[in-house]
């Protein structure tokens, strides 16, 4: 009896997640990694030196060619010499043209050799650098720029318009050229975020407890910004040497009501101010009257001289008097 064979079908085991090897990539920063570093380079004594010699050099090798050309047509001996020594003179001496920059005041050469960073010039004037090496200027002047204004909700969530002025220079050029993709735009951008953001953090106007206004603490915000400021475009080189809050207000859609209640604040300080002032004056009135013997006045009168007084000097419009002919008790 033949017994045809069993096909068994196992099962997968089960395999906890947490036994397999998770192929993670490692977290390697994709920020560039570089710092400004000096180049190679010598002032305008060497650089003028340096062009002479090679000028010297580059007349000399022409003068070989033409030399060697001519003997070739006369038949002298030499003349493949001649030619052969004037043109590695010039293939030599071509490529050392590149050694000479020009650096005005305010500006740096940031100098790369094929692709590497190599250094940045920062000397003024006609300077010598390493031959065949390619600059890029970069202004290191003080800059300044206003960002758009911006509307945000404050802390108590009214929109508000706000603009500031960013005041930069660039610090470390190697940073400013490599590090980020364009360091003017990126400062723009980083500048209206962390307004944006520090705008949000405080009230515009009547503060709690601990807290700072837009409108009444603006060195304090502005220290604030410009803080943040810095930090964000730190990466890039660059350094903020002021941030200045330019433009602040209510959003249109909100100005008009908080406008009143403003002014509604401003007549209630008012009246409390006229108010404190009428009291004085009405007790230094009533003192001064007792003290000079001028009348004496019981409760009543007292009461009522007080009344008038006030009304005098709290009203709004100018009071008409009454001539009081008769007794106050008839």
């Amino acid at each position: 009896m033949s017994t045809s064979p069993s096909h068994a079908t196992t099962s997968p085991t089960p395999v906890d997640a947490s036994d397999q090897p998770v192929n993670t990539p490692e977290q390697a920063s994709s920020r560039v990694d570089i710092t400004e570093k000096p180049a190679r380079a010598a002032g305008s004594g060497p650089a003028f030196l340096a062009l002479l010699l090679i000028l010297a050099l580059t007349a000399g090798s022409i003068t070989l060619l033409i030399a060697g050309g001519v003997a070739a047509d006369a038949g002298r001996p030499g003349a493949v010499l001649r030619v052969i020594t004037g043109g590695v003179g010039l293939l030599i001496a071509l490529p050392l043209f590149s050694s000479f920059t020009v650096v005005v005041p305010g500006e740096t050469s940031v100098r790369q050799f094929l692709g590497r960073y190599i250094g940045t010039v920062r000397h003024t004037g006609f300077v010598l650098v390493p031959p065949l090496t390619a600059g890029r200027k970069v202004s290191i002047k003080v800059h300044n720029f206003e960002t758009n204004e911006l509307k945000v909700n404050d802390l108590d969530g009214n929109p508000v318009n706000i603009a500031a002025i960013v005041v930069w220079q660039v610090a470390d050029t190697a940073r400013a050229v490599f590090a980020v993709e364009a360091y003017e735009e990126f400062i723009k951008a980083q500048a209206e975020s962390a307004l944006r953001h520090v705008a949000t953090t405080h009230p515009y106007d009547e503060p709690g407890p601990g807290e700072t206004s837009l409108r009444g603490g603006t060195d304090v915000v502005s220290a604030e910004l410009a803080a943040e400021v810095a930090a964000r475009v730190a990466l890039a080189g660059l350094e903020i040497v002021e941030v200045r809050i330019s433009s602040l207000a209510y959003a249109p859609e909100i100005a008009q009501a908080m406008l009143q209640r403003q002014q509604a604040g401003a007549v209630i300080a008012a009246r409390e101010q006229i108010v404190e002032g009428a009291v004085t004056m009405v007790d230094q009135a009533l003192k001064r009257l007792e003290a000079d013997d001028i009348v004496t006045m019981d409760e009543e009168r007292r009461a009522q001289m007080v009344s008038n007084l006030l009304v005098v000097l709290c009203s709004d419009q100018r009071t008409q008097p009454v001539v009081n002919t008769g007794s106050l008790y008839a």
